[in-house]
């Protein structure tokens, strides 16, 4: 059974409509509609999708509010649930084409494609801030993923930034210090990823044979021990930062694993204020 939830901060008659029409060209589909009218809180739309997460569910909603659609993005980035905006889109090309009062507004069309431009933007970050690049702007990512290599530092920033957080990776190297600005950041941030020996000998002896690379290092027992002590001795330095076990685990679950994290740290802090 799929589950789509249905948000709207009107009766939901428009969202309800659509999704009909759409779901009839999906006749061997088995499809759960919920339907949640005139929500008009923060917490509202937080407990609609914590649902929506615990269903393996998406959304669907016609938001006219731009800070509730903000809080509906936010939200379904930190649960990993897809949210699609049904009236945002139509809104701005509406305003394109009748030249009507709303086009006069700066940035409207950004404003209301923002999750599009944001995933866009999140990709670009995410490539030029990857195996350790650029590290002086380390400030401006959400996520940051320390590991030694193949600890699967790329695709999983690749994979977050899809769902549009900013993400950097930086690499573990034996004997090499990690870059200052690391230490720098806030608490939160910071993401430590880290494997059983055996599988990650397996993985590197694949590479090596991939690219056909002569290192004689790489993949052996002892480097890969030696590295890993290492890695942990500096994780060990800096208790705040979580370290997440990647061994023989798909990137969904491992960025469902950060996610769930920054979720708790995030309602600590909504306490607090």
């Amino acid at each position: 059974m799929n589950h789509v939830f249905v948000i709207s901060d009107g009766t939901g008659r428009t969202a309800q409509q659509a999704l009909d029409a759409a779901l009839t060209q999906f006749p061997d589909t088995s499809v759960e509609v919920h339907l949640f009218p005139e929500i008009r809180t923060e917490e509202q739309v937080i407990s609609i999708i914590e649902q929506a997460s615990r269903f393996r569910g998406f959304v669907v909603h016609t938001v006219v509010s731009q800070d509730l659609r903000a809080v509906v993005r936010r939200t379904g980035r930190l649960h990993n649930v897809e949210t699609i905006d049904l009236m945002g889109p139509l809104l701005a090309q509406l305003s394109h084409q009748l030249s009507d009062l709303p086009s006069e507004k700066p940035g409207l069309f950004y404003e209301l494609n923002k999750e599009y431009f944001r995933r866009i933007e999140a990709t670009e970050f995410a490539l030029r801030h990857d195996d350790g690049k650029r590290v002086e702007q380390l400030r401006d990512a959400e996520i940051v993923l320390l590991g030694v290599s193949r600890t699967f530092k790329t695709p999983l920033s690749i994979f977050l930034a899809f769902k549009g957080w900013f993400v950097a990776n930086v690499p573990i190297v034996l004997g090499v210090e990690p870059p200052s600005e690391v230490f720098k950041l806030s608490s939160g941030r910071v993401f430590c990823l880290m494997t059983e020996p055996e599988p990650l000998m397996r993985l590197r002896k694949v590479r090596i044979e991939l690219w056909r690379g002569t290192d004689s290092e790489y993949a052996k027992p002892e480097h890969v021990h030696k590295e890993l002590l290492y890695a942990r001795k500096i994780f060990e330095s800096r208790p705040e930062w979580p370290v997440i076990n990647v061994t023989n685990k798909p990137i969904e679950e491992i960025a469902s694993e950060i996610l769930s994290i920054m979720r708790v740290k995030e309602k600590f802090i909504s306490r607090l204020y």
